[in-house]
């Protein structure tokens, strides 16, 4: 079973980011679950959610404690939630910044383990709005490889209409487009 947390702030799309996985993985024939956990109900607030993949049935429905992926949907968290906590020595972290990991302070994480991709940008360019959650679901794919883009592109566009779902899937291209080629380990 792969499992992986998403941190984020309320308003920034992390329960859709967590759903949209499952959805993703649920589509290559395996199993998937996707659940948030979160304190109270404001934008800005931090929220975390989970995502599980394997291939037999998932009966857990504990939060992920220690995740094989970590995705950062808003760097300011680093310093302010111990986003790191129960991360496998190989897990994978993915963080929306345009910073490196040596400016965001955490250069002592695994080299080729940890990447960042302005997402918030990159939804910009695509969808015309600041939610960073697609183009992270591409970078993941791109980085671990638990899914494929074209699994990812078909739960965003069964869950968003015409052109915000192309957007968002162009979107996630270009993040995926852009761990493929920094990608090292």
């Amino acid at each position: 079973m792969f499992e992986v947390r998403l941190h984020g702030r309320g308003g920034q799309g992390v329960v859709t980011a967590a759903e949209l996985l499952s959805e993703a993985a649920f589509a290559e024939g395996r199993h998937a679950q996707a659940f948030p956990s979160f304190g109270s109900e404001r934008t800005g607030a931090p929220v975390v959610s989970y995502c599980r993949i394997g291939d037999e049935v998932i009966r857990t429905r504990e939060p992920v404690m220690e995740p094989h992926a970590l995705v950062v949907q808003d760097a300011t968290l680093l310093h302010q939630v111990d986003v790191f906590a129960g991360l496998r020595s190989d897990g994978w972290v993915l963080i929306n910044s345009r910073e490196t990991p040596g400016q965001l302070g955490i250069e002592s994480l695994e080299a080729g383990h940890v990447l960042t991709v302005d997402a918030t940008n990159l939804a910009r360019q695509h969808v015309g709005r600041p939610m960073p959650n697609a183009a992270l679901l591409g970078g993941l794919a791109a980085m671990t490889g638990i899914v494929h883009l074209d699994a990812v592109a078909a739960a965003i566009r069964a869950k968003f209409p015409g052109g915000i779902a192309e957007g968002n899937v162009s979107a996630a291209q270009a993040a995926y487009d852009l761990v493929s080629a920094r990608k090292v380990g």
